[in-house]
């Protein structure tokens, strides 16, 4: 039996909504705690947590640990180096349903973030709204590659960081009859692409930092399908404690992509 368009949509956002509902995903999170050379306790997380050349240490009084993999960690123990935007996570607390703590490094710092399933933005999460699907929405575009990956530098809406991309190239299309483009950075599965990307419902019927769509691998022609109907939130429209990019200059476009993801709440 052939689904209509709205149903395939249904089916895609419904498992989208379940990976962001995930008990151990973003809203879960209870707090964000850049680290410095001193070491510090924070509220979710046990142990006093400092960073330094050798990379993050924590110093886990008597009767706290946590596990790392298959290893229970105890007392004083530095983890390997992070790389940018790379992660470790460890737990602690009940094994059928842990606290996760996610040791990472953002715009160059690390940090320590507690994944809480019994976060209370977790629990008060109801979904997110989303304008009806709508075929108008979904454009063949035109993946154009630069010569060579372009480093490109963009804000984040934690204040003070920035993070650093590297870029492939651009994607052209015509929406609303008018050329536009949207430079492009690598998606997380092999050969795809994602863009992050404001127009003019930014702020008013869809969040304003921005949001990212993933557009998948091109073919060999370069033709690739740009389907603003899949265009979704980044966790910082939901949580204080995120450092999502914000989009690269000049990837707003100017015209109001009624299509996708609405701000929570609206």
């Amino acid at each position: 039996m052939t689904i209509t368009f709205q149903e395939q949509w249904d089916q895609w956002h419904a498992a989208h909504e379940k990976r962001r509902a995930d008990p151990h995903g973003f809203l879960a999170i209870t707090g964000l705690h850049w680290l410095t050379g001193d070491p510090q306790r924070f509220d979710g997380a046990p142990g006093a947590w400092s960073t330094g050349p050798d990379g993050v240490t924590v110093v886990l009084d008597e009767g706290e640990s946590l596990s790392l993999s298959d290893q229970v960690i105890t007392g004083t123990h530095t983890f390997d180096p992070i790389a940018e935007r790379a992660d470790i996570t460890v737990t602690f607390g009940d094994a059928a349903l842990p606290i996760k703590i996610e040791i990472a490094k953002r715009g160059g710092y690390d940090v320590v973030r507690p994944r809480d399933p019994a976060s209370p933005v977790l629990a008060a999460y109801t979904g997110t709204p989303a304008f009806p699907a709508d075929e108008k929405w979904q454009v063949t575009g035109r993946y154009v590659p630069f010569d060579e990956p372009q480093p490109t530098t963009v804000g984040s809406v934690a204040e003070g960081i920035e993070h650093v991309y590297e870029s492939p190239g651009r994607i052209e299309f015509e929406l609303a009859g008018s050329p536009r483009s949207l430079i492009a950075f690598n998606g997380y599965a092999p050969g795809t692409l994602s863009v992050l990307f404001t127009d003019e419902t930014s702020g008013l019927t869809t969040y304003g930092a921005n949001r990212s769509l993933v557009i998948d691998a091109p073919a060999a022609d370069g033709t690739v399908t740009v389907d603003f109907n899949r265009a979704v939130n980044l966790p910082c429209a939901y949580t204080e404690f995120a450092t999502c990019p914000l989009p690269p200059a000049g990837n707003r476009l100017a015209v109001a992509v009624e299509a996708g993801e609405k701000k929570p709440g609206v």
